[in-house]
């Protein structure tokens, strides 16, 4: 039995139920594509897809075609989960030397240096070729339609748009005249087109039916024409052309990119196994050590023995404990994450976690802790400048006028009536991440400010190596069975947020919509992935919610506590099915106005 349960005033909204499909997303036009989809008998990965690509068009401050993924799902006939892997690495051209020789010492947190090859677009086409079953100009017709014919501006993008405008009309010009057309930052709900990326996803339209062959023999060759149209044709001219001129980056100097048409060529999206961990009786599900993942893995390991009142961040001793165990698992995570081999092993193994877990104390650390699994010393990160308490950003997406950006990211999951199920979590390509290229109505992202400009460390900058990415998705199952798909945006908050839902969920005995409205926080005392990757020693950013007795407790044990105001942390977003009834729920987060889930 569990030890603390949901106070009466979490007993909101009712969990929606559906029999043909639920999706929720982070935008209510992509909520109703997937939903859309499901209703027309399409499973859930087509409505995935679908969503994805409109999430590109109604969400373009948050997420583009030039961006990244991650994602995580199972389908009806499957007895593991697998990990859809969207990250494209660095280009052969982004060497440690060529920046140091730009004057640089970190990566740009904006601007074409920063630009992993994109990743996003092939992965959601492969998962559309070997497990939806529509045809790509079906999955594609609502954003194209979108892009084409237009849709009202959502708040956000226009709030991102007005910071960053006077860089588009001094210095991206391009990017002005794709989102500022009138000369002044529209306002939200304008009707906004973009019929250059309307014809991006025509050519790959019109790439797909060049191939005549019917049968999934031929669709799958349809959808293939179209990935290699993507990494060979336009999109990788264009883009590599475009951001060969010097253009400012978010450190004020300006540069030319590096990445080139062989890098677009050469990147193919791929699957890999689902890194698990047993916890309280389920079993959780993430992707490998290239993202913050198995770090969501340790703090449960970390936490999994102690008392269930340990484990509830709704009081002073469980808010606590809580944020001291992550800022062990994540200072594992800047000490040994990275795309070479990573000995996971070594570092959720019971004895490993046992030493770390002494480590907790009745006070906050005001230290950086990576561990030595295996008796290796850990490379330490540089620990750069520390932000006080009162300035440091509270984990919500935040745009600088340079365009540097932290956190801003979409998520979605589906899940179907025949019990296929997929969480992922698209990001990057960002309109403000570099300068939008005319001919593609789009730009690149910014991953390789994840990267460090010095060598030997498990996140270096190398060629073809990818960065440590920050985006999570995550898939929970129950007996060998999914039992529900969820995740956030939020850059080093995702796993966090979602360690909160978890725990409430499954310790608390909290419903999923109820775990996903509990006030939320997080720990900032560790490396941010986002440039200028500062830290806050003992940091901890708190809603008020928690309540005035638990701050102050929180306080007295030495956190450096900053209030975020009472619905500012957490964007998290989760589908599953009951075991019992077979009913299917969705559950939305209520903060910002932004999280959406449907069913029918």
């Amino acid at each position: 039995m569990s030890k603390y349960t949901p106070p009466p005033s979490f007993t909101t909204r009712p969990t929606l139920t559906g029999t043909f499909g639920m999706s929720a997303s982070t935008h209510w036009t992509a909520t109703a594509t997937a939903q859309a989809v499901l209703e027309r008998g399409g499973n859930a990965f087509d409505a995935a897809v679908a969503a994805a690509f409109v999430l590109h068009i109604v969400e373009p401050h948050l997420n583009g075609p030039g961006g990244d993924l991650v994602g995580i799902f199972q389908t009806a006939d499957a007895a593991t989960p697998t990990v859809l892997m969207g990250q494209g690495p660095a280009p052969a051209g982004a060497t440690i030397e060529h920046y140091r020789g730009e004057g640089l010492d970190l990566v740009p947190g904006a601007g074409g240096l920063a630009a992993a090859v994109p990743g996003a677009v092939d992965a959601w086409l492969l998962l559309l070729r070997d497990h939806g079953t529509w045809e790509l100009t079906d999955v594609l017709a609502y954003a194209i339609g979108y892009a084409r014919d237009g849709h009202p501006l959502v708040a956000g993008a226009a709030v991102t748009i007005a910071r960053v405008a006077e860089l588009f009309r001094d210095e991206w010009t391009s990017s002005a005249a794709l989102w500022m057309p009138e000369g002044a930052p529209p306002p939200a709900g304008t009707l906004m087109r973009n019929p250059a990326y309307a014809d991006v996803l025509d050519s790959l339209v019109h790439a797909s039916c060049t191939v005549r062959d019917d049968g999934p023999v031929g669709r799958a060759a349809r959808i293939d024409a179209a990935r290699r149209e993507w990494k060979t044709g336009a999109v990788a001219h264009e883009a590599s052309a475009f951001l060969a001129e010097p253009h400012r980056h978010s450190h004020g100097g300006s540069h030319r990119a590096v990445i080139a048409p062989d890098d677009f060529a050469s990147f193919d999206a791929g699957y890999e196994p689902a890194l698990t961990r047993e916890f309280r009786g389920r079993t959780i599900a993430k992707a490998g050590a290239w993202t913050q993942g198995p770090a969501l893995l340790q703090t449960l390991g970390l936490l999994e023995p102690l008392a269930d009142e340990l484990l509830d961040p709704s009081q002073e001793a469980g808010a606590h404990t809580i944020l001291e165990a992550q800022k062990l698992a994540l200072a594992d995570r800047d000490g040994w994450f990275g795309d070479d081999d990573v000995d996971l092993e070594s570092l959720l193994s019971p004895d490993y976690l046992e030493q770390r877990r002494s480590l907790i104390a009745e006070t906050a650390s005001r230290e950086f802790r990576p561990g030595s699994p295996g008796g290796r010393a850990p490379l330490l990160p540089p620990l750069r400048t520390v932000y006080s308490a009162q300035s440091v950003a509270t984990g919500e997406p935040t745009v600088a006028k340079n365009g540097e950006t932290r956190g801003d990211t979409c998520h979605l999951d589906v899940i179907d009536r025949w019990g296929n199920i997929v969480s992922a979590t698209p990001s990057g390509g960002w309109l403000q991440s570099s300068p939008a290229i005319p001919a593609l109505g789009f730009c690149l992202g910014t991953r390789l400010q994840m990267t460090w400009l010095e060598p030997g460390r498990p996140s270096s900058l190398v060629p073809g190596r990818r960065p440590r990415t920050t985006l999570t998705p995550t898939l929970v199952l129950r007996d060998g069975m999914p039992e529900f798909a969820i995740g956030s945006p939020g850059g080093d908050q995702q796993d966090q947020w979602q360690l909160l839902a978890l725990l409430r969920i499954i310790v608390g005995g909290y419903s999923p919509q109820q775990a996903i409205d509990a006030p939320a926080l997080h720990t900032t005392a560790m490396p941010e992935s986002f440039w200028p990757r500062t830290w806050t020693p003992a940091g901890a950013v708190v809603e008020d919610r928690l309540g005035d007795a638990v701050i102050s407790g929180l306080e007295r044990r030495g956190h450096a506590v900053t209030r975020a105001g009472d619905w500012a942390l957490g964007r998290v977003s989760a589908v599953g099915k009951d075991a019992a009834t077979g009913v299917l729920w969705g559950a939305a987060n209520p903060r910002g106005m932004q999280g959406y889930a449907a069913g029918r």
